[in-house]
């Protein structure tokens, strides 16, 4: 039986005004995510992978940012249609979000408890004292010691981690039904960051939520991610099931960031790397945006861009005009 959809992006575009035009930072994007599933969106900077959540959940700068097209279906209800009051009843309790620098989004001047206790009060109508309980139970929850003392702390006395252990907390504590993370790990130790994801991870096993996950690291994507969403230059180049994506890259994109993560095999070698840089969004080349960084770039990707297509594989999909010729691993054509 499948998994029950929870989460249907279609077509989405965004764009931001600027001093030299109009910039379109998500081109007709569209995903889904199934309850009890995890949805990794993976690409470099500037991809607009967190464009694209910002924009569904309606914490995206505007002006200047603007959605121009598309929709986002929870629960039959599209949410770029909301105002913005009936969006504060879904996003916040139903849909929660992560952020990537705990630091930042924390109230520096009120204690963690508060912050976490306040959720209750203003989407649940708890009393002050009870909230405060719940409060100390989610921290309890998120693997904090001693929670019953640390919700009265502030946020300057945690670390890294465990500031980012209270993000997942206050995200968590209405029981949502989607939980987005935006980069959770960036800036936190390779041991911490593995404590974050198991604990992303067992938190989802015991809930059933479903997970939008967004990073530029293919180790995180790979240790995580059920299905994978690949983003060059604000579109979508290659989507399916993780072990798909990750095991038979179609497109060269995807093949170029793989080959460039280290291995025991490759000890001693210079790693591959994928030349040049990713296109200024205001001056894209014509056809295929990343025609211009591609060892297989050929006539008609000059001149056509090439539609995200049907791909081999478990709801599997590309954008490129190799798909009917598969590439080898090691970026050769077979």
């Amino acid at each position: 039986m499948a998994a029950e959809l929870l989460l249907d992006v279609r077509d989405l575009s965004v764009e931001f005004d600027t001093r030299a035009g109009r910039l379109r930072a998500v081109d007709s994007v569209s995903w889904t995510l199934h309850r009890g599933r995890t949805l990794v969106i993976l690409g470099e900077s500037g991809s607009g992978k967190s464009v694209s959540t910002q924009a569904i959940t309606g914490i995206l700068d505007s002006p200047p940012g603007h959605v121009t097209g598309g929709q986002a279906l929870f629960d039959g209800t599209d949410l770029l249609t909301l105002t913005e009051r009936a969006r504060r009843g879904v996003v916040g309790s139903r849909i929660s979000l992560v952020f990537q620098d705990a630091l930042s989004a924390l109230n520096p001047v009120h204690t963690v408890g508060r912050q976490i206790a306040e959720l209750y009060r203003v989407h649940r109508g708890t009393s002050r004292s009870d909230a405060m309980k719940r409060a100390a139970e989610m921290l309890d929850r998120v693997g904090i010691p001693g929670a019953r003392a640390r919700v009265h702390d502030y946020p300057h006395q945690f670390s890294g981690g465990m500031r980012q252990r209270v993000m997942i907390a206050m995200a968590l504590a209405l029981g949502p039904e989607v939980l987005i993370a935006d980069e959770p790990t960036t800036a936190l130790d390779v041991t911490v960051q593995a404590q974050i994801l198991e604990l992303l991870a067992e938190i989802q096993a015991d809930t059933d939520m479903g997970v939008v996950l967004i990073t530029h690291d293919l180790a995180v994507a790979a240790e995580i991610a059920d299905d994978l969403v690949v983003m060059y230059a604000g579109r979508v180049v290659e989507s399916g099931a993780t072990a798909d994506v990750l095991g038979d890259p179609q497109h060269p994109y995807t093949q170029g960031l793989l080959q460039s993560v280290p291995s025991a095999e490759r000890r001693g070698q210079d790693l591959p790397a994928i030349p040049g840089t990713p296109p200024d969004l205001m001056r894209l080349p014509s056809g295929c945006p990343f025609r211009p960084r591609c060892p297989h770039a050929h006539d008609r990707c000059a001149t056509e861009r090439p539609a995200l297509q049907p791909a081999p594989g478990e709801l599997r999909f590309g954008a490129c005009h190799l798909l009917d010729q598969p590439l080898s691993p090691e970026g050769a054509a077979r």
